[in-house]
């Protein structure tokens, strides 16, 4: 299971800037106003080989009636709630403040590994100022600055002492299938209904289940595992933090999957949420499958089966070479037919094309359509090869990699599933130099 690392503290800090370091991304809003990130932000990171989620919360605030304060200082407790390590960032040329005491008050009371990190120390003047922070009574201060990276290298060897490796061994090396979607779309439902019994405690409360964990299933012919996310949380906690442990969830099932069954309301359609988990299967190279579930709820005409899925398909574009499949969970109505599009997804994914049928089949297509002339330069493929990785990918050897645009990439992304069944699996693309 991936472990999570959240970061906090007070506004203004510098949380963002240590999150875009971390997972190398511009995802974070950076800006010189406390308070701008108000909602949290999830990226994946490793350090010496040991891969961790990071997330960036909103600045903690206390006794404020801004209402904007008090969603970002829930947030943070919802961060360190689910976080397995936290990173507590503090900034030296503020000094120690009344916020900075009463955030490690709330970390002590959670009894989480906290690492104090003191920001903005950019030269050794600052990097005394850090000393102060012990009194703070956490531990060792981490002097770092979060622009230029000094101090960032020890800060996280330390970090990734306290995380967990994952311990793969124990788990049978079967197909992984993992339920995931918004909350109330029938995950838990579903999978009660496949292994035919409460597994987990279903209620009409959304947001009931957390923490991933295997179920085998070997019926109907199938034998694969099943990563459902499991364990009821106080019902203090189901409120409006619903959205983000939703996401936390599907998350950790994401990453534990090789291939996502993306549940989807019927009445409402592929909504923002539903697309953000989808790029989050994306992004984490997995197979997919869309179950539009409650479909006995919709009033239907003619054609609103194919209205319906032409409608998600324009969302989800441009991956849009994905099976969507009309479900009823409660009326048990084609969930087999779900799991025998996920074993066609999970063969896809893991579909090896050899060398000379990749060379014969695509370069013929790409001498007719060569890739667009850049800077007056020509640019010829030589060469494809699949790379060696657990998900489809593919290198064009090339003379001018670094000039191959978007377009033509997906124009060779289509060739590929055209000739080559990649229903369902993400596929990625690489120029290099030849």
């Amino acid at each position: 299971m991936a472990n999570i690392l959240a970061i906090v503290g007070r506004p203004n800090v510098g949380k963002s800037t240590l999150f875009n370091r971390l997972t190398e991304s511009r995802q974070a809003i950076v800006e010189e106003t406390s308070g701008v990130t108000r909602d949290r932000h999830y990226g994946t990171s490793d350090w010496n080989g040991v891969e961790f989620s990071v997330i960036d919360t909103g600045g903690y605030v206390f006794g404020s009636e801004d209402i904007f304060e008090k969603e970002i200082r829930k947030q943070a407790e919802l961060a360190i709630a689910e976080a397995d390590v936290i990173i507590f960032m503090v900034d030296v040329t503020a000094g120690l403040t009344g916020m900075d005491e009463d955030v490690a008050n709330l970390l002590r009371k959670s009894k989480k590994e906290v690492f104090l990190v003191a920001n903005k120390a950019d030269n050794p003047e600052r990097t005394m100022l850090s000393h102060e922070f012990y009194k703070l009574g956490l531990g060792t201060v981490y002097p770092v600055s979060s622009i230029s990276g000094s101090g960032t290298g020890e800060l996280l060897d330390d970090v990734v002492k306290n995380l967990k490796v994952s311990d793969d061994e124990e788990i049978p090396d079967l197909p992984k299938y993992a339920v995931v979607g918004r909350p109330n779309v029938g995950k838990s439902s579903l999978i009660n209904a496949l292994i035919g019994e409460e597994r987990n405690i279903v209620t009409p409360v959304p947001g009931t289940t957390r923490d991933s964990i295997y179920i085998p299933f070997n019926s109907f012919g199938f034998d694969f595992l099943l990563v459902d996310t499991a364990g009821l949380r106080k019902k203090s906690k189901v409120h409006e933090d619903i959205e983000f442990y939703s996401v936390m969830r599907s998350i950790r099932a994401i990453e534990n999957a090789d291939v996502c069954l993306l549940m989807i309301d019927a009445r409402h359609g592929m909504e923002a949420q539903d697309q953000n988990i989808l790029h989050l299967i994306e992004r984490n190279h997995k197979g997919v499958v869309i179950v539009v579930n409650k479909w006995d709820l919709v009033d239907k005409a003619t054609n609103t089966h194919k209205e319906f899925e032409k409608s998600i398909r324009e969302k989800i574009a441009p991956f849009t070479d994905i099976p969507i499949i009309f479900t009823s969970v409660t009326e048990k109505q084609r969930i087999i037919k779900a799991l025998d599009l996920a074993n066609t997804v999970y063969k896809n994914h893991r579909r090896k094309i050899s060398t000379s049928k990749l060379n014969n089949a695509l370069l013929p297509i790409i001498q007719e359509t060569p890739p667009p002339a850049a800077r007056g330069l020509y640019i010829k493929i030589k060469y494809i090869t699949q790379l060696p990785t657990p998900f489809p990918s593919f290198a064009f050897f090339c003379n001018y990699p670094q000039y191959v645009k978007d377009p033509y990439k997906r124009f060779l992304e289509n060739r590929l599933r055209e000739m080559f069944d990649f229903t369902g699996a993400p596929i990625t693309i690489y120029f290099r130099k030849k």
